[in-house]
């Protein structure tokens, strides 16, 4: 069962905003990136009120991915992409990413905080932030 609606057009988004986000980090490193992403469709808190469909969480202006302003964003997803995606989609979640609605490459150590957010942790060179369950009750809501 989905833990958001998606369409297959939008598992084939998901897959490739993963991808350009975290390719270089493995299948994990884009787990989490997608991890991230299906919060921030779900959460109606802080930055992400209005964002309950995959396509307005990819395109958000302000606030939104780097990565779709990037050629490499537009080239069509693969399988294995796809399948990561579809995982995500049914509510699988990993640390540090389980809770986290903000992920950040820093040139060095992840700052303590990101968009007022406490770092939850680090896998490779994203760094993981969470909002608090009294700012964000719904992105600790089971699945």
């Amino acid at each position: 069962m989905a833990v958001i609606k998606a369409r297959e057009e939008d598992v084939k988004l998901l897959a490739r905003l993963m991808r350009a986000e975290a390719e270089g980090e493995g299948e994990q490193g884009m787990l989490m990136v997608g991890n991230v992403s299906v919060n921030r469709v779900r959460s109606a808190c802080l930055d992400f009120k209005d964002i309950r469909t995959i396509p307005q969480m990819v395109y958000q202006k302000p606030g939104g991915y780097e990565a779709v302003d990037k050629p490499y964003f537009y080239q069509k997803a693969r399988d294995s992409e796809l399948r990561l995606a579809r995982r995500l989609i049914k509510g699988e979640r990993l640390h540090p990413a389980e809770f986290s609605l903000w992920f950040f490459k820093p040139t060095g150590a992840c700052p303590p905080q990101w968009w007022n957010q406490w770092n939850v942790g680090r896998y490779k060179s994203h760094c993981f932030y969470k909002p608090t369950g009294q700012d964000c009750p719904d992105v600790y809501n089971a699945y």
